[in-house]
């Protein structure tokens, strides 16, 4: 029934629970499953290209140096969460990949699973930002009314 299983991961501890569920249908199914950590650096700042360069007044200066830096961070961090969960996964013999996405996180998980012909989303049900989800609204939410496939919410 499923083949092929999809976990987004953010670090939050509803994704860790999501995480156990889907190594549990993946054992059950013997299915392969994808962990997919999407991440997004957002500058609410003026980009300057060279620090020279004037700005309004009173606006803060980010260089293109310093948005890499974050970008890098936030792909570390990314990369971080997913070794945990593959880790877990690996100890539970489960066929087990990783997908690291900059992006859109509802975007990008949809697209994944449109992509990779996925049977199965397992998720959490909410994110680290309770703000962001509040301002911008739920990712679960996003990726169920998105997704072709079924999508399991773990609370």
């Amino acid at each position: 029934m499923f083949e092929k299983v999809l976990v987004p991961l953010d670090g939050s501890e509803h994704s860790d629970r999501a995480l156990e569920i889907a190594i549990q249908i993946a054992k059950k199914f013997r299915a392969k499953m994808t962990l997919l950590h999407v991440y997004s650096v957002t500058v609410p700042a003026v980009i300057a290209p060279e620090p020279t360069i004037p700005t309004p007044a009173g606006a803060p200066v980010v260089t293109s140096a310093e948005v890499a830096e974050m970008v890098e961070a936030a792909r570390i961090v990314g990369n971080r969460i997913l070794a945990g969960g593959e880790q877990k996964a690996k100890s539970a013999n489960v066929k087990v990949e990783t997908v690291l996405r900059e992006g859109n996180t509802v975007q990008e998980i949809v697209a994944l699973a449109k992509e990779g012909e996925f049977d199965l989303i397992v998720m959490g049900a909410r994110g680290i930002s309770r703000i962001r989800e509040l301002l911008m609204g739920s990712v679960s939410e996003g990726v169920i009314k998105n997704a072709h496939c079924p999508v399991l919410v773990v609370k």
